[in-house]
């Protein structure tokens, strides 16, 4: 749904005041208040990190293969590297005896080639002598028999034939020089990781960690760690929002609390300046005081929007002035806890992966049966935050208990929430629902 392209204050509607959408009272569908926050999204630049540094990034260049992988022939088994012709015919009543010249050991270079007529032991991974086509596992011969004998190995006798080329790994056959390993784009998994090392390298370009800026704002608010005076809530949205900036791969930078008048929230916002994202909490509803909405239409150019959603009705986006030209993205959540969480899987999280270069897909869904109801009220999408169980094949999700946007244990109960569209009343219990699943416990069953 997305696409990629910056707007720096430049927006498909004019800047307007005081919570009202460009259609007077007209609620954004989800989809439309998406599309237009992330028109202003798209990959950062690429910087070097250190190989392990750049795990659950994406890489920002194409990776070609210096070398060859392997770089020389070696060896599939703990064997004997020989002529495949040598051993033409051979069995355990026939058995082809051959002179052992040497050996080979993982990480060293031949000593000698092997010719016609001779074996020499090898182990697995070690190069493969010159002359040699073929390795010989020591199952196949009788070696241990030798060894419980007290034997030397000066010669080995083969039990069975093999094909030519049987357990030798061809130089190149994973990867050859100049290949293309990687795409620029590629997300790096552990196997990337590997493969990188595998390539020699040390570090590696990569699209950039967002900064992504978190405010919360309100009088009402106090630190956690500090007394907590009369009248005064901690502030978990600034927590809650920032650790889903980690989850998403962003880097949070938490610029406390600002107070609901000028001179401190100038002071919070000039503190944004170098982020790649703003993300407040509170005051931009229309009951919410008509300070905040002043603040960042002084500072950038923004938009307040109605939702049609439940939770997460208010959002506000749009850009705060920086530096030169560029401006800053900020986007505005709602005070209520659920729906500053709400908004932020919605709006934020498909904002962080496209700075991130990922691809801005949605949460997994799965299609279960309620347990209980989820009631619509005034027509919008409600997201309900259920707890999923697999049961018999079939997908149970329980609502949390009440739903209130204030309730933040609601959230922390849930793994999913289900979905109550704009055009129905309610969802009964027994009624089909959509959940999108918001993590996989390790009692739900994919």
């Amino acid at each position: 749904m997305s696409t990629h392209r910056r707007h720096h204050g430049q927006h498909e509607e004019a800047p307007h005041h005081h919570g009202h959408s460009h259609a007077g009272e007209d609620m954004l569908s989800v989809e439309e208040a998406y599309e237009r926050v992330m028109a202003s999204f798209a990959p950062l630049e690429g910087v070097e990190v250190p190989l392990l540094e750049s795990m659950g990034q994406t890489l920002a260049e194409d990776i070609t293969s210096p070398l060859a992988l392997p770089p020389l022939a070696n060896s599939g088994m703990d064997g004997y590297a020989l002529q495949g012709a040598d051993i033409a015919g051979a069995s355990q009543d026939s058995p082809r005896r051959l002179p052992v010249v040497g050996i080979v050991a993982a990480g060293q270079m031949p000593e000698r080639p092997v010719e016609a007529g001779v074996a020499m032991r090898i182990m697995t991974g070690a190069p493969v002598p010159d002359g040699a086509d073929t390795v010989v596992p020591f199952e196949e011969t009788d070696e241990v028999q030798r060894k419980t004998e007290g034997r030397p190995l000066d010669e080995v006798a083969i039990f069975s034939e093999m094909p030519v080329g049987a357990n030798v790994r061809p130089a190149g056959e994973d990867i050859q020089p100049g290949e293309l390993v990687l795409e620029a784009g590629t997300a790096i998994r552990a196997a990337e990781v590997g493969v990188l090392a595998s390539l020699g390298l040390a570090q590696v370009k990569v699209v950039r960690r967002p900064i992504v800026s978190v405010l919360a704002t309100g009088d009402e608010l106090e630190t956690a760690g500090s007394a907590l005076s009369g009248g005064k809530i901690y502030d978990s949205n600034s927590f809650g929002v920032a650790a889903s900036v980690v989850a998403c791969g962003g880097v949070p930078r938490l610029l406390g609390i600002a107070r609901d008048n000028l001179d401190d929230l100038h002071a919070k916002l000039a503190a944004t300046a170098g982020s790649d994202l703003v993300i407040t909490s509170a005051g931009v509803s229309k009951g919410d005081y008509d300070i905040v909405k002043d603040v960042l239409e002084q500072r950038g150019s923004m938009n307040f929007w109605s939702v049609r959603m439940r939770p997460a009705k208010p959002l506000a986006f749009g850009h705060l002035r920086g530096d030169g030209d560029k401006d800053v993205p900020l986007l505005g959540l709602p005070g209520n806890p659920v729906s500053a969480m709400v908004a932020f899987e919605m709006f934020a999280r498909p904002a962080i992966l496209a700075m991130l270069g990922r691809p801005v897909r949605p949460r997994p869904a799965v299609d279960g049966v309620l347990t209980g109801a989820i009631r619509n009220y005034d027509g919008r999408r409600v997201y309900a935050r259920v707890e999923v169980e697999k049961r018999d094949g079939v997908y149970y999700a329980t609502p949390t208990g009440p739903q209130g946007s204030n309730i933040l244990t609601s959230m922390s109960r849930a793994n999913g929430l289900a979905i109550c569209p704009e055009d129905l009343p309610a969802k009964h219990a027994g009624e089909q629902v959509r959940i999108i699943m918001l993590d996989w416990n390790e009692e739900v069953e994919l």
